[in-house]
């Protein structure tokens, strides 16, 4: 057992090792992270090749992993150069990781020590919680790196943690996430059905766990790689099998599929748009109305087009569990939206999240959970009930990062097993903030623009200047209302154009 865990430790050492030398030749995370995705997957398919699997797979001998280990130098990286221009043109699964691929490691040294490394490794054999550790812990330092932008693709694993444990996805039901950056909630939803402590899983439903269960859209073109590459280690589909995870932009049209499940957290930024290329060869942006018949409201605000296209989703009985910013509780435009879905799903818990959990700075969030219903002459909710996770809450990316612990109040509160018997917290001498409160549906239906910007508690720093929190904290405060402030002129200034 030791010596497996040594293994382990020392597999992860060597291959993050190996990003901090790239690193100083200019290749980012994310360049390091798409290079290991092609060398991995080829080591793989030449692996699954070989006894005891011996299954016919679609890499080319001219571009197979052996034709890459025979070569050196120079030689070695213009054969690297043509494999991943030829493969990208292969159809299927093939295909799709190696969508736009291309060289990064311009010296071919480092590019022989980088494959030398995968080849010492058998990786078929090796659990699929290891190749995962190493590949989610590249996205979050990915995600870390601020110049990269990646950020915006990589949701707080604990938070994405504590949902799937409040909504306890369960097998032979399908689960979508429209926007799923590099995989998150499809591995926490994945690992959750797959704990034998939570199902004691028969090989049929084993069988769709793997092959059946997650669909999802991630129009980037590296991050839906990331995607199909987290997956596939983490034992989500296979060489042969198509990909549920589209290239196409999930707002366009109804997907003509319906789920059990979503799990999402659809990019920041309350504009839908698109980047091209204007008449002087310029990058230009061109903000996009969604003209969907199936939507409430048509509108150019992108988190509430999410809003509503997740609710088309879901079958009759189908839950969401939705990450969306403060905007969508209160803006004016979304009362419409904010109505239909109290009438027509049970909209039964708002977590308040607190800011510095995102890689994003200046990100105000909540976690809506709904239960979609039939049509009715009456609203299907009755209660919501309100988590306070942010007033009086300090967290920060490095220092004090959020963990699961710190949402194990939340989740007993919101009551998994049973949310019709649900208990709120009072103020009291030991615990003065009350965080878990219900309001009824007269409440919120009353309040202006039925606004479900709610908060109780009084904001200590406001009151009480002998207990502020840490420089840090308050410098990354400062930073965070900045940042939503400057966010929130430059969308007066787009619609003002």
């Amino acid at each position: 057992m030791n010596i497996e865990v040594n293994n382990t430790s020392s597999i992860i050492s060597k291959v993050w090792s190996f990003s901090t030398v790239l690193r100083d030749d200019g290749v980012g995370y994310g360049d390091y992270l798409e290079q290991l995705t092609y060398l991995l997957f080829l080591k793989m398919a030449d692996e699954f090749s070989k006894p005891p699997y011996n299954r016919p797979l679609p890499v080319p001998p001219t571009y197979n992993w052996q034709a890459l280990t025979d070569k050196r130098g120079a030689e070695l990286e213009i054969h690297y150069t043509n494999t991943l221009r030829e493969l990208a043109n292969a159809k299927g699964f093939l295909g799709q990781i190696f969508t736009k691929s291309q060289n990064k490691i311009q010296d071919p040294a480092k590019l022989f020590k980088l494959i030398d490394m995968i080849d010492k490794e058998q990786w078929s054999t090796m659990g699929a919680d290891v190749k995962g550790k190493i590949y989610e812990g590249l996205l979050e330092k990915n995600a870390e790196d601020t110049k990269s932008g990646a950020g915006q693709y990589f949701t707080p694993r604990a938070l994405i943690r504590a949902m799937v444990e409040c909504v306890r996805p369960e097998p032979m039901k399908t689960i979508a996430d429209p926007a799923c950056g590099t995989g998150g909630f499809f591995l926490a939803a994945y690992d959750y059905i797959a704990n034998p402590s939570n199902y004691s899983l028969n090989k049929e439903q084993k069988e769709f766990l793997k092959m059946q269960t997650f669909y999802g859209n991630e129009i980037v073109a590296s991050t839906r790689r990331m995607a199909l590459m987290n997956l596939f280690l983490h034992n989500i589909g296979d060489f042969e099998s198509d990909s549920h995870v589209s290239p196409a932009d999930a707002l366009i049209s109804d997907p003509g599929y319906r789920v059990d499940y979503v799990l999402a957290n659809p990019p920041f930024g309350k504009k839908s748009s698109m980047t091209f290329t204007n008449e002087e060869g310029e990058q230009d942006t061109e903000e996009l109305t969604y003209n969907r018949q199936d939507f409430y409201v048509t509108t150019s605000n992108k988190q509430l087009n999410f809003m509503q296209h997740i609710k088309t989703m879901l079958k009759t009985d189908g839950k969401a569990a939705v990450v969306l910013p403060d905007n969508v509780l209160f803006e004016g435009v979304g009362e419409t939206v904010r109505k239909k879905l109290l009438d027509t799903t049970n909209l039964h818990t708002i977590l308040r999240l607190p800011t510095g959990i995102f890689y994003k700075q200046g990100v105000k969030a909540n976690v809506l959970f709904f239960d979609n219903k039939p049509a009715s002459k009456e609203p299907w909710t009755k209660d919501i009930w309100f988590y306070d996770f942010r007033t009086n809450i300090h967290f920060t990316l490095k220092k004090n990062p959020l963990k699961l612990e710190d949402l194990l109040d939340f989740i007993q509160c919101y009551n998994p097993d049973n949310i019709n018997k649900r208990i709120e917290t009072y103020s009291t001498d030991s615990n003065p903030e009350g965080r878990w409160r219900k309001f009824t549906y007269t409440d919120i239906i009353e309040r202006d623009k039925t606004s479900l910007d709610i908060t109780w508690i009084k904001d200590k720093s406001l009151t009480d200047l002998d207990n502020l929190p840490d420089p840090d904290v308050l410098a990354e405060e400062i930073i965070d209302n900045l940042q939503s402030s400057i966010d929130s002129f430059k969308e007066i200034m787009l619609s003002l154009k």
